[in-house]
């Protein structure tokens, strides 16, 4: 594995996650980008009229997971094995990798090294056709909600360790109000749909509050 940590600073850290052009997820993509532009994050989350959950919420997993990886992939110059030896979200929160199937029991490990598994195991997911069928008419299988879940809780993780220990970089890389519309469009998103566990959002319940106050 060490070969691989080795070439990680080139600037995107997982190949993007396409949406197959004239695929109905394709036009579904669309009209997010189009509600986003107007500003209006409360509006653009909502389930546009007469459109399956399962699939909105798949096409909106897919582009969170790409948002989240192009915001990581500009600081992971400074998420290195020597400045976070451990997956922490601030002082009190500290996160071990298990995905269920390979690493079974939770290990304590970096934060880069977490977060290449965490992303190499959603594009996993996300590749998988039966959990996310890219095809017309392919039905979502019944735990479907429960994968996105998991998906997203984890997903959170890397905004909640890129806010509490390479906030300085953002800055210095003029990404802070970049990575705040990011992360206030996913909030947005798992609130509206009740996705994240309150509790899992806690390191950075603070940060939540005063983005999502002003839209009221």
């Amino acid at each position: 594995m060490s070969i691989l940590f080795g070439s990680r600073s080139s600037k995107t850290f997982k190949p993007k996650k396409n949406i197959p052009e004239g695929s109905h997820q394709y036009e579904l993509l669309k009209h997010a980008e189009a509600t986003l532009g107007s500003g209006n994050l409360r509006m653009a989350v909502m389930l546009p009229e007469g459109e399956d959950l399962n699939e909105w919420v798949a096409v909106n997993t897919v582009d969170f997971f790409n948002q989240i990886n192009m915001l990581y992939g500009t600081i992971t110059d400074f998420c290195t094995e020597e400045s976070c030896p451990v997956m922490s979200a601030g002082p009190k929160y500290e996160y071990h990798w298990a995905d269920g199937t390979n690493i079974k029991k939770p290990i304590k490990c970096s934060a880069p090294k977490y977060i290449d598994y965490l992303m190499t195991w959603v594009q996993d997911q996300l590749d998988d056709e039966t959990l996310f069928p890219s095809k017309i008419g392919v039905p979502f299988p019944k735990n479907f909600m429960s994968v996105a879940k998991t998906i997203l809780k984890r997903l959170f993780r890397v905004y909640a360790h890129i806010y509490h220990q390479h906030f300085d970089p953002v800055i210095q890389l003029q990404e802070e109000a970049h990575l705040n519309t990011s992360f206030k469009h996913f909030i947005f998103f798992v609130q509206e749909f009740n996705l994240i566990d309150r509790r899992e959002l806690a390191p950075l319940q603070e940060l939540i509050e005063k983005l999502t106050s002003k839209d009221r």
